[in-house]
C-alpha cells in the first residue's frame, strides 16, 4: 500500500484519466475546487474537465470538389469510360446495381460526394471494388466521378427511359 505522497500523486492522476474520458459523475467536475480527503489528508481537485485533443477522423474538412465541375463534356465522357471500362459489370446497366451495388440510389456505403466517389475509384473499397488509381489518369476518375453524380438528374447522359 503506498502512502504519502505516492498516494496523492496516483489519486490525482486517477482523477485526471477519468475527467479526460468522461466518467466523472453527473453534475461533478473535477474542477469544482472541492476538497476531498484522501488518507487523512485534504486534497483539492486542480483538474478541469476538458477536451484531451481533437477529435480523429476527417473532421470537419470540407469535401473535395470535382474540379471538372457539372461540364457536360466531362459527364458524356464518364458514360462512355463507364462502359469502356465494364463498370456495368458488377454495377449493372446504368448503374443499377449487380454484383456491385447500385449507384442511383440515395444511400451510399463510403458516400456520395465527389472526393467520396473519386476515392472509391482510386483507392477500391473492400468486398469487391478493385483500385483504379494506378491504372487510370486522374482526369478520368474525376469524369467518371462527373457521370455517377449524374445519375437520377436531369443532367444524365444517355439517361434511362
Amino acid at each position: 500500500m503506498t502512502t504519502g505522497r505516492n498516494s496523492v500523486f496516483g489519486w490525482r492522476l486517477a482523477v485526471t484519466l477519468m475527467a479526460a474520458a468522461g466518467c466523472m459523475p453527473q453534475g461533478q467536475n473535477a474542477g469544482e475546487g472541492r476538497a476531498t480527503v484522501v488518507h487523512n489528508q485534504s486534497v483539492e481537485r486542480a483538474v478541469i474537465n476538458q477536451p484531451v485533443g481533437p477529435m480523429p477522423g476527417p473532421g470537419d474538412i470540407s469535401p473535395l470538389a470535382n474540379p471538372l465541375g457539372s461540364d457536360p463534356t466531362a459527364r458524356m465522357e464518364g458514360y462512355h469510360l463507364f462502359n469502356q471500362f465494364n463498370c456495368s459489370g458488377c454495377h449493372g446497366g446504368r448503374g443499377g446495381g449487380g454484383m456491385g451495388p447500385s449507384l442511383r440510389d440515395p444511400w451510399w456505403l463510403y458516400g456520395s460526394t465527389a472526393d467520396r466517389i473519386f476515392n472509391s475509384i482510386a483507392q477500391g473499397r473492400g468486398r469487391g471494388m478493385p483500385s483504379w488509381g494506378s491504372r487510370i489518369p486522374e482526369k478520368q476518375i474525376w469524369e467518371l466521378t462527373a457521370y455517377i453524380q449524374s445519375m437520377r438528374t436531369e443532367d444524365e447522359p444517355e439517361a434511362p427511359r
